[in-house]
């Protein structure tokens, strides 16, 4: 059981009108939401909460005639690369790959044979729902359907997934994940009221994740966490305590659209447990009377996905390089009693990844992703923090 009076789902697949969805019409396919999840999370103008919900929309049956598909967006009526279409026009279409080529064990994906490098294809496409919440997020007020986002250009063709937002002066910047063949890369948006974004390009190029910019500028910067990944890690010098691996590392811009890679590492996995083995951001970083609050998933390795469990850390508020302190109790871990309702809907399990807070007055409203599978809402006392 939780150990928070307050934690509770409060978005779910089967609330998601797939009708009005941006693939509606376009694939001679049955498609369902396989998961609505990993939203980003903010505080609108009016005082309501807002997720950003990532829709993982998949096929029913992704394997037929002997082949697995995938969900692919064309810009027009182009088929190669190029700059996609400004004004989002375009249409979905199925890839079918013989399944003698394809390793099909994750439901989520499926891996490519040959080639000499990992190359992998996914058998749902995601796009972004905005969805309106009470002051204390535990009531739903709205679906924005009109104001989904969903690929408009070719670097976003198999989906933008886990949206991240930070508020920042009177500003909101909300980077996402943008996969597609060119690269799988971090993209920015910008907006002036959190409901409606204007697209600023890519600001991280391939495989770097989980990009959360700070609450606030630091010297007149702005700063922001990252993750890149890779297959080649050097090893630590051994008794280190450090693990090799992927971890949190650091940015500075000077405007939040140009990114120059910070000298100092992050925070670092610890030789000293497998819990978090691979870690990587979760929500972004907010600014308290002890510094910045940063809360990040740890991944111990298990089966094929492996545990995820969100942790906490402070880091200085003049140089967030310097780790004040961390906790290595997780501050939430996966609930299978909050998705015992939707059991039935489950393909994945031992999950929770954490990507928003927002102040709630003597308490911290967190929006996580419960088993790639729906929205969590976790109201967490600041004394839990020590503030």
């Amino acid at each position: 059981m939780s150990r928070f009076v307050t934690d509770r789902l409060i978005f779910t697949p089967g609330e998601v009108d797939l009708a009005r969805s941006p693939l509606a019409g376009h694939l001679d396919a049955e498609t369902y939401v396989l998961g609505a999840f990993n939203p980003g999370f903010t505080r609108l103008p009016n005082g309501n909460l807002l997720m950003m919900v990532r829709v993982a929309e998949a096929l029913r049956d992704p394997i037929r005639d002997g082949h697995v598909h995938a969900i692919r967006w064309v810009a027009g009526d182009k088929q190669g690369s190029g700059g996609g279409s400004p004004s989002g026009t375009g249409r979905y279409v199925l890839d079918p790959w013989p399944l003698d080529q394809a390793d099909t064990a994750d439901p989520r994906k499926f891996m490519l044979h040959g080639g000499g490098w990992k190359v992998m294809a996914l058998t749902s496409l995601s796009w972004l729902l905005p969805v309106e919440l009470s002051p204390d997020g535990l009531e739903r007020v709205a679906v924005h359907y009109d104001r989904a986002i969903a690929p408009a250009h070719d670097v976003q063709c198999y989906g933008i997934e886990d949206a991240r937002i930070s508020k920042v002066g009177d500003r909101w910047w909300m980077t996402t994940c943008s996969v597609s063949p060119e690269r799988h890369a971090t993209t920015l948006h910008s907006s002036d009221n959190a409901l409606d974004w204007r697209f600023e390009g890519v600001v991280l190029d391939h495989q770097n994740k989980d990009m959360l910019i700070f609450e606030g500028l630091i010297d007149g910067r702005y700063w922001a966490q990252t993750r890149p990944l890779g297959d080649l890690y050097f090893a630590y010098p051994p008794g280190s305590e450090w693990r090799a691996g992927p971890s949190i590392n650091l940015a500075t811009s000077p405007d939040a659209l140009h990114w120059k890679p910070h000298l100092a590492p992050g925070i670092r996995p610890r030789s000293g447990t497998v819990a978090t083995a691979r870690i990587g951001g979760g929500a972004p970083p907010v600014l308290t009377d002890k510094g910045w609050l940063t809360l990040w998933h740890g991944v111990e390795p298990h089966e094929i996905v492996g545990i995820y469990r969100t942790y906490w850390s402070l880091l200085d508020r003049d140089d967030p390089s310097r780790t004040l302190h961390s906790d290595d109790t997780p501050l939430l871990e996966p609930a299978p009693e909050l998705t015992r309702p939707i059991e039935e809907l489950m393909y994945l399990h031992n999950v929770v990844f954490t990507t928003g807070i927002v102040d709630g007055g003597d308490h911290f409203i967190v929006a996580s992703g419960e088993a790639d599978l729906a929205c969590r809402i976790t109201h967490i006392p600041k004394a839990h923090f020590g503030l």
